[in-house]
C-alpha cells in the first residue's frame, strides 16, 4: 500500500468539523453506479428510439446530485477520546464513536484510489451489521494517521503506538506460495461460471460455434494424421472431448493463480501492541486490523490439494459485523491464506500462548455417530435409485451399489472427527478428505446449548452448540455433533461452571 509516514499531526485537531477529500463525491458516485449499473443500462439502451432513454440520463443526474450532496453534508471532528461524524441533509444524524470501542480498522485502496493518493477508511465495532463509520475518502497520510490514532487511543494507558510497518512481519507470501494458493483454490471457477453465464444468455449458437471450431482443430489434425474420415471415428471424438476438458482445467487453474496473485500480492501479517494487521493486494490494496483479544474463533483448514502441497490455511472470526459488508471489502479474516502445517501451528501458538493447542487430548464421537453421518447420503441414494428404477426399470437398481460406498465414507468421516477441551481451549475437528479444526478460547464463549433430537435420544448421543461473543453467523462453527450423551452433559456442566466464574473476554 502506497503510504507516507503515519504522522498524527496531519489530522485536524482544531476542534472544528471538516469535510472529506474533495474527490470523495466521485468515489461515492462510483460505489452507487456499481449498485445500480444493471437498471441504468436497461434505461439507457432498452428504450432507444423514443423518449425512454431520457430516464437513464435523469437517473445518472440524480446519482451525481446525491454524491455531491453527501460530500457537502458529511463532516467529521476528532476529539480527545472519540470521533464525531455528522451526515445528512433533510434527515440529519450525529454519531459519536469512542476510539476505545473501535475494534477493527480497515483501509481500502482500489487502483483509482492509489492513482489519486487516497483511501477509504472503515471503523467497525463489535457485533455491528455495518461499519460504525465509512469515510469515502481521506488522503492516504490522514487515513494512516487515523489508524494510528485509533490504535493509540484504544490502549488503556493511552501511550503512543509505534508504526506497524516497523514491526517484522509474522508471515509473508512470496510469489511461489501465491502460485500454490492459486493451484489449491478454485477462484478461477468464478470467472468460468460467469463466462458460461454470458454465453448462455447469448444463446445456444455460441456454444455450437465454440464446439465446432474446437472440433475442427482436433479433427483436422487427425485427418492429416490417420485419414480423411478421422473426424467420424470414436478416437477423434474421444480426443476432442479429453483435450477440451484438459484445456478447460488448465484455464481454470491459470485464472485461479492470476486471481490469487492479484488478491494476495505483498501479503504481510504483523502484530503491533496487541493489534493484528494484514495488508495485501496487487492493483487494489487492502489493509485490515483488529485487536487480538477481539478474535473469537480460529479455523484451520486442510483440503485434499492442501495435503498434496503440504499446506494449510488459517482464518479467524472477529467480534465485528460482516453481514453488511460490500463486495470487494475485506475484513480481517485470512491470517494465513496458505502456509505449512508447522507454520500454522506456530502462528496458533503465538496468538494463543500457554493455551495448549499442540497438546490437546482429542476425544472420539459416539460409537454410532457414523450412522448419523451416513443418514443424509443414504436418503439421497435411495431416492435417486427409486427415480432410476422408474425411468430405466430393473437396471436402475444398480444405484444401490452406492449404499456400501456411502456407509464406508461415513465411517471414515466419523473416525476422523473429534472434540477436545483442556480448560482453556475448546476445539472441534471435522472432515476426512478435507479436514477442519475450529478452536475458541473458553473465555470467549457466551452461551452453551445442548440439544438432542429424537434419534439422538434413541442412540444415546447429544450435540453442543457454543456461541462466542460477537461472532457472526458466517464464522467458524463450534458445533460439537454426535457426542456421547454422558460426555456432552459433563462438558456442558464444566463449561457453564467456568463461564460463571470467569470474566468474559470481550
Amino acid at each position: 500500500m502506497d503510504r507516507p509516514d503515519p504522522d498524527p499531526a496531519v489530522l485536524p485537531h482544531d476542534g472544528r468539523e471538516h469535510r472529506l477529500h474533495p474527490l470523495s463525491w466521485l468515489f461515492v458516485l462510483i460505489a452507487q453506479l456499481k449498485q445500480f449499473i444493471v437498471p441504468l443500462l436497461v434505461l439507457l439502451f432498452a428504450g432507444r428510439g423514443d423518449r425512454n432513454d431520457l430516464w437513464g440520463l435523469a437517473a445518472m443526474g440524480a446519482l451525481v446530485a446525491t454524491s455531491l450532496a453527501q460530500y457537502f453534508t458529511y463532516r467529521y471532528q476528532l476529539g480527545r477520546d472519540a470521533i464525531t461524524i455528522r451526515s445528512g441533509w433533510l434527515h440529519r444524524s450525529r454519531r459519536e464513536i469512542p476510539f476505545a470501542r473501535i475494534h477493527n480498522v480497515s483501509l481500502q485502496q482500489s487502483l483509482l484510489h492509489r492513482l489519486v493518493g487516497v483511501a477509504e477508511v472503515r471503523l467497525e465495532s463489535a457485533g455491528g451489521v455495518k461499519p460504525e463509520a465509512q469515510m469515502r475518502v481521506l488522503r492516504m497520510d490522514q487515513a494512516l494517521a487515523l489508524e494510528a490514532l485509533v490504535r493509540g487511543r484504544g490502549q488503556a494507558d493511552g501511550d503512543a503506538v509505534a508504526s506497524a510497518e516497523a514491526v517484522p512481519p509474522l508471515l509473508t507470501l512470496p510469489t511461489s506460495e501465491l502460485v500454490r494458493l492459486g493451484l489449491i483454490s478454485n477462484r478461477g471457477m468464478l470467472v468460468v461460471a460467469a463466462a458460461f453465464g454470458v454465453l448462455a444468455q447469448a444463446g445456444g449458437d455460441v456454444f455450437e460455434v465454440v464446439v465446432e471450431r474446437w472440433g475442427r482443430l482436433a479433427f483436422g489434425w487427425l485427418t492429416r494424421t490417420i485419414g480423411a474420415h478421422a473426424h467420424d471415428s470414436p478416437l477423434a471424438i474421444g480426443l476432442a472431448t479429453v483435450t477440451l476438458l484438459v484445456a478447460a482445467l488448465v484455464l481454470v487453474r491459470l485464472l485461479s493463480v492470476a486471481l490469487a496473485i492479484l488478491q494476495y500480492h505483498g501479503f504481510a501479517l504483523r502484530e503491533d501492541d496487541g493489534r493484528i494487521l494484514v495488508e495485501r493486494g496487487l492493483l487494489a490494496r487492502s489493509r485490515a486490523s483488529a485487536r487480538r483479544r477481539r478474535i473469537q474463533a480460529w479455523s484451520l483448514r486442510e483440503g485434499v490439494l492442501h495435503r498434496w502441497f503440504d499446506r494449510r490455511s488459517l482464518r479467524v472470526d472477529t467480534a465485528s459485523g460482516q453481514r453488511g459488508r460490500e463486495p470487494g471489502v475485506h475484513a480481517l479474516k485470512d491470517i494465513a491464506p496458505i502456509a505449512t502445517p508447522a507454520r500454522c501451528d506456530a502462528l496458533l501458538a503465538h496468538f494463543l500462548p500457554d493455551m495448549g493447542w499442540g497438546s490437546l487430548d482429542w476425544q472420539p464421537l459416539h460409537r454410532g455417530a457414523w450412522w448419523r453421518v451416513a443418514l443424509p447420503g443414504l436418503v439421497v441414494v435411495l431416492l435417486a435409485t427409486a427415480l432410476l428404477v422408474v425411468r430405466f426399470g430393473a437396471w436402475g437398481a444398480l444405484g444401490l451399489f452406492a449404499v456400501p460406498l456411502q456407509l464406508w465414507r461415513a465411517r471414515r468421516i466419523a473416525d476422523a472427527c473429534g472434540w477436545a477441551c483442556n480448560g482453556r481451549l475448546v476445539a472441534w475437528r471435522s472432515g476426512w478428505l478435507g479436514k477442519t479444526w475450529n478452536v475458541a478460547e473458553i473465555d470467549k464463549l457466551q452461551a452453551v446449548r445442548l440439544s438432542r433430537s429424537p434419534l439422538d435420544r434413541r442412540m444415546g448421543s447429544a450435540s453442543l452448540l457454543l456461541d462466542t461473543a460477537g461472532a457472526t453467523p458466517f464464522g467458524p462453527p463450534l458445533h460439537l455433533r454426535h457426542l456421547p450423551h454422558a460426555a456432552a452433559e459433563a462438558l456442558s456442566a464444566r463449561l457453564v461452571t467456568q463461564l460463571a466464574r470467569r470474566r468474559l473476554q470481550w
